[in-house]
Parts: structure tokens; sequence; C-alpha cells
């Protein structure tokens, strides 16, 4: 009897829809101490090949980038050097034109390490995070918190 081959892990990102994706891959790398991926060698290419339009592009921190995505990554996971793109851990932010408008049914937690919430949590304010609530029960403790467009996470 054939044993049928054990399936591949999926690839996966999280895609954040966001009214501003550069400030918010700012925010975001800079809370989870990752690094926007630079896509600059690959905007380049395709800019030369005519194949993206100048109107889809940005200057972002001094390199050539996608206007309407950007994403942040681990940095000790791999990426392709060609295109820049993370190949592990990342977030992508993704223009869209209408405001966040309910509670996110999908949302990150933060875990600092013990002792280390509340610093953490002034440290997320002093980048522009908000705190909604701090939430106190028998299955522990955590602080609730928006991004600076309103995505709510939690810190514990």
């Amino acid at each position: 009897m054939t044993q049928t081959p054990a399936p591949t892990p999926v690839h996966w990102k999280l895609v954040v829809d966001s009214a501003d994706p550069h400030a918010q891959a700012d925010f975001w790398a800079a809370a989870l101490h990752y690094v926007a991926e630079d896509n600059s060698a690959l905007v380049e290419r395709l800019l030369e090949l005519g194949a993206l339009p100048g109107a889809a592009t940005v200057e972002f921190h001094g390199r050539a980038a996608f206007r309407d995505l950007i994403a942040v990554r681990h940095p000790d996971d791999p990426y392709d050097k060609d295109s820049g793109t993370g190949l592990g851990r990342r977030l992508l932010f993704q223009r869209v034109p209408e405001p966040k408008t309910v509670k996110n049914r999908l949302h990150l937690d933060l875990h600092p390490g013990e002792g280390r919430r509340e610093a953490e949590v002034e440290r997320l304010r002093a980048l522009g995070a908000g705190v909604l609530r701090r939430v106190k029960e028998p299955a522990g403790e955590w602080v609730v918190m928006t991004d600076p467009e309103g995505n709510e996470f939690c810190v514990h």
C-alpha cells in the first residue's frame, strides 16, 4: 500500500486594508521590530519594462515603492533578493477606498514578555497607538489597543 505524501504547508501573509499603507507599514514595523520590505528593484524593473505606470509608485524612505501596497516582514526570515518580497512572517498593507467601520474579526496579540506589558503599551502609544480598554478576567489580563487607523490588537 502506498502512502499519500504529507501535504506541503501553505505559505500565507496577513493582509490589512489601509487608507495609508506606508504609514501603517511604518507603525507596524516599529511595533513589531520588523522591517518594511524593499521592493524598489522590482518596481524599477517594472517601470523600465512599461509594465507599471509611474502613477502606481511612490517614494518611500528614499526608494521606489508600490503606491497601493507594502509589506513588513520579520528581519530574520528569508526573502527573495530579486523582488524584496518576504518568504516568512509578513503583514501586507493594501490601500482601500473605504474607512474601517466595524470591529476586526481578526487581530494580532502581542506578547512582550513577563512584566513588560505596561512598558510596551507606553511604547506603542508613543508610536501612535491608542488604548481602547484594559481587560482583567480569570483567563488573564491584556490591553486592547488600536493602531493609527483604528485596527484593534491586544498586548498581553
